[in-house]
């Protein structure tokens, strides 16, 4: 199984995805578990990833623009089962999720910020919007470990 994971603040997810479960499973091959930094996709001078949203509500989303840079990139390197978005929107995790997800072969995991991601992020790209729980945080890294090492955990013989 290979997991691809969209984030702005990769440094976030460094230290869970390097340690217990997940390093095992990583150095036995049975999970390729690849962080992209979505900084290297923006086409903005400053590295800039967000902007209002298109209606003038408060906040900020994260624009579409180095989102869709890194999926299509991605999608050309192979077929993914599912585009993962984690958000509080989403369906909540469980373990019949997580045992579903564990048996796909490529996963894109794609971390929020801000209010959200730009609508047409969602209509193009993203097949499933997840959620570990109804609470706000301040990005989507954390809900990806979880979700990552809920997965992980259930390939055969990750445990041994």
């Amino acid at each position: 199984m290979r997991i691809d994971i969209i984030s702005e603040v990769p440094e976030l997810l460094a230290s869970p995805l390097k340690e217990s479960i997940l390093k095992r499973a990583q150095l036995k091959g049975l999970v390729e578990i690849v962080v992209h930094n979505l900084r290297d996709y923006t086409p903005y001078k400053h590295g800039q990833l967000d902007d209002y949203p298109f209606g003038g509500e408060a906040g900020m989303v994260m624009k579409i623009e180095p989102i869709a840079a890194c999926i299509e990139k991605l999608q050309k390197e192979r077929m993914y089962d599912e585009i993962i978005f984690l958000t509080p929107d989403g369906e909540l995790l469980n373990q019949s999720i997580a045992n579903r997800l564990s048996m796909l072969q490529n996963i894109i995991l794609l971390c929020g910020h801000y209010k959200g991601i730009d609508e047409r992020i969602r209509s193009l790209f993203i097949t499933r919007e997840i959620s570990i729980g109804d609470y706000v945080l301040s990005g989507g890294e954390l809900p990806a470990a979880v979700l990552t090492d809920a997965i992980v955990r259930l390939i055969p013989g990750v445990k041994r």
